[in-house]
């Protein structure tokens, strides 16, 4: 583990690039250029980029950079800390980008842990156009993350992977909350049949 004063400046900087990436007001879409360092990384080409800001980029950058300059063991837990020590802001960045890491599926129990969030944008951070729910959760969690983006009123078809995830308990859990959601006389979302 690097000193607790080399940690220090990793965090400080992790914190930092929101203020050296955008600044206060200063648009976050991202430029070619990022979007096409994001998919030279792994980022799949199908999963849209529209959740991502110049803040998510250069926090991926950061990490990216830390990963090649460190033995792994010593970066994973370097990388754990950006994510336990940060806001929701930052964690949101981390989780966008956690499939870019090395060893992503070392991660798995920290991101299925950051879906029981109630802070709804840090919960889309991994339910809306990520990869990883869908390549790494167990599908008991993959099928939590739907229900919950349902409960939420996030558009199915941000969850990246969804129709190859699709199983039967999902379709189960999906009728299940449409026919209490009927019951109760309320909507169900139009989406539904993504899940079934």
């Amino acid at each position: 583990m690097p000193t607790s004063m080399h940690l220090n400046e990793i965090l400080t900087r992790y914190t930092g690039a929101a203020r050296l990436s955008a600044g206060a007001g200063a648009p976050t879409g991202l430029s070619d250029a990022d979007a096409a360092s994001i998919r030279a990384a792994g980022f799949p080409a199908d999963v849209p980029l529209a959740s991502w800001t110049q803040t998510d980029v250069a926090r991926f950058t950061q990490l990216r950079d830390l990963a090649a300059s460190m033995p792994p063991d010593e970066f994973s837990k370097v990388a754990l800390a950006c994510f336990e020590q940060g806001d929701a802001g930052e964690q949101a960045s981390w989780c966008r980008a956690v499939s870019l890491l090395p060893q992503p599926e070392q991660y798995l129990p920290y991101v299925i842990d950051a879906c029981r969030t109630n802070i709804l944008p840090l919960f889309e951070s991994i339910a809306c156009d990520n990869p990883y729910p869908a390549a790494f959760f167990p599908e008991r969690n993959f099928n939590q993350l739907v229900l919950k983006a349902m409960f939420n009123g996030i558009a199915l078809a941000r969850i990246a992977g969804l129709p190859s995830r699709r199983n039967a308990e999902l379709s189960r859990m999906a009728a299940d909350y449409a026919a209490e959601r009927t019951a109760a006389g309320r909507t169900v979302p139009a989406d539904i049949a993504l899940a079934q």
